[in-house]
């Protein structure tokens, strides 16, 4: 192998050799001062061109970035507050044969709480449903359709100088026996009397004492005076704090020891929903809806109402009390079953038929009576007492007789059977005359004409009016079918109610 010597080998080239020709720093620097002058008058030049630029087309000014949050909005529901419970069932209580009345302790109320009340209905006469009902202005009772006549009988309108003065003789009496406590006494309601004079007789039952309270209460509220005004408002105020202490939690005015108890409670009911409405009382709203509440919890399932709780038992005859309380209520604004009202005219016409007649509890069926001397002494025949219940009842709820045959065959019966005092012949049926009065005002005409003159006769001319019987004077005696249970606050109370037929209720039907 040859091996070559790196140190031997020699290479020629024609090149300049790169130190040779290179600039050195002192070169470049030279040249670079040479260009100066250019060099400056360049930037200068540019300097002006970008000033000139700036003044012309200023930079977007900036803007701060926006705090946008996004919030996510969720639909408002509507908070429904549930219905309040139904009240608890009313355990009835066994009654023996002797039955002991108590007295319930009425626990002490201030009436001050019901002066200068704001009314929920003064200024509300459109709010009420139908359109029937807002004729007219009330007068005295703060609501308009049909209370809006009350305290017409004054100055001798609705039926003439005789009826305005039988009607306040009446209250006059029923004013002067009134307890210091608000309630009207069956029994005792002659402690009131002056001593001197000849003393009352016609004692009730005093187990009805709530029932002819709110009889009472009705007949001031039927003229006009309210818890807020009136001549009897005081009187007024009184009554409605001692119902209003006899109510249990369960909605029941007074207690159930008599078998009929449910008579004074619709009464006493119907009376509350009255004074609650016309008088605008937001403190007796609770009061009157509880009192609503156990009729409800009372009614029979499907039906209508008898004398015990839900014992599928039905009447008239307390329905009609019952009837009057929920069409009262309904009108001023209080939770009523609107079905139980249907139901109420189910069985109107189920106890009813093409003559008109109306049964007790069912068709053909004819008015109740006491066992022994009580339905002899009192005839059925002489009156249409439940025919009277029936047709009002279906006037107020408005039901026509353009509509509903019946009603004019009803106003036929009892057109043919007017009021007549013969206590020799047992025609005297304060409960029949009130009814029928209310029914033949609103179907009118002819038969309401005939009516009222046999009213007169039998009404206005036998109250009693000899001023020298100062205790008796204004009232009437009890001496009709159910006189020996309410007595003279009974008969007294339901006839001037009768009375107040001209302007206690506007015509429903035109």
């Amino acid at each position: 192998m040859v091996h070559l010597d790196p140190t031997k080998i020699h290479v020629q080239s024609t090149a300049t050799p790169v130190w040779e020709h290179e600039e050195t720093f002192q070169d470049l620097m030279a040249e670079r001062l040479r260009q100066a002058p250019w060099l400056i008058l360049s930037a200068a030049l540019h300097g002006v061109l970008l000033a000139l630029a700036w003044v012309l087309f200023p930079a977007e000014e900036k803007k701060p970035p926006k705090v946008q949050v996004e919030m996510e909005i969720k639909d408002e529901q509507e908070i429904v507050e549930p219905p309040p419970p139904p009240p608890p069932e009313t355990k009835t209580e066994e009654v023996t044969e002797e039955v002991v009345v108590t007295e319930t302790m009425v626990t002490e109320e201030t009436t001050e709480a019901f002066d200068n009340v704001e009314s929920e209905f003064t200024s509300k006469e459109s709010a009420f449903d139908s359109n029937q009902w807002n004729s007219a202005v009330g007068l005295g009772g703060g609501a308009g359709g049909r209370y809006g006549g009350r305290g017409g009988g004054r100055g001798g309108k609705g039926g003439g100088k005789s009826y305005a003065a039988a009607i306040d003789a009446g209250l006059k009496w029923l004013a002067a026996h009134q307890d210091e406590e608000g309630k009207w006494d069956c029994d005792q309601f002659m402690k009131h009397d002056d001593a001197s004079l000849e003393i009352c007789n016609g004692p009730g039952n005093p187990v009805h004492d709530v029932g002819v309270t709110g009889l009472a209460l009705l007949a001031f509220l039927g003229d006009g005076s309210t818890m807020r005004s009136g001549p009897y408002k005081e009187n007024i105020k009184r009554g409605v704090n001692w119902l209003r202490g006899q109510q249990q939690e369960n909605g029941l005015f007074g207690g159930n020891a008599s078998h009929d108890f449910i008579y004074d409670h619709a009464i006493a009911a119907y009376a509350m929903c009255e004074a609650f409405g016309l008088s605008g009382s937001k403190l007796l709203k609770p009061t009157a809806q509880k009192a609503i509440n156990y009729l409800e919890s009372h009614r029979n399932p499907y039906s209508v109402w008898r004398y015990q709780p839900r014992d599928n038992d039905n009447d008239i005859s307390v329905t009609g009390w019952c009837i009057m309380a929920y069409e009262s209520g309904q009108f001023f604004g209080l939770d009523i079953n609107k079905t139980a009202l249907q139901l109420c005219e189910t069985f109107l016409d189920q106890v009813s038929d093409s003559t008109g007649k109306h049964g007790y509890t069912k068709a053909g069926e004819g008015s109740s009576r006491k066992p022994g001397e009580h339905q002899t002494k009192f005839p059925i025949e002489k009156g249409e007492a439940l025919t009277a219940v029936g047709l009002f009842c279906r006037f107020f709820m408005n039901q026509d007789p353009k509509e509903k045959p019946i009603m004019t065959a009803a106003a036929n019966l009892i057109r043919a059977k007017p009021p007549v005092w013969d206590e020799k012949g047992g025609s005297i049926d304060h409960y029949y005359w009130y009814y029928a009065t209310y029914a033949l005002f609103q179907y009118g005409g002819q038969h309401w004409k005939d009516w009222q003159k046999k009213l007169e006769t039998a009404v206005v001319n036998n109250q009693r009016k000899d001023k020298a019987q100062k205790n008796l004077f204004g009232s009437w005696d009890p001496v009709g079918v159910w006189g020996e249970d309410g007595g003279r606050v009974y008969s007294t109370a339901i006839l001037t109610l009768t009375l107040e037929a001209y302007y206690r209720y506007s015509r429903l039907v035109h």
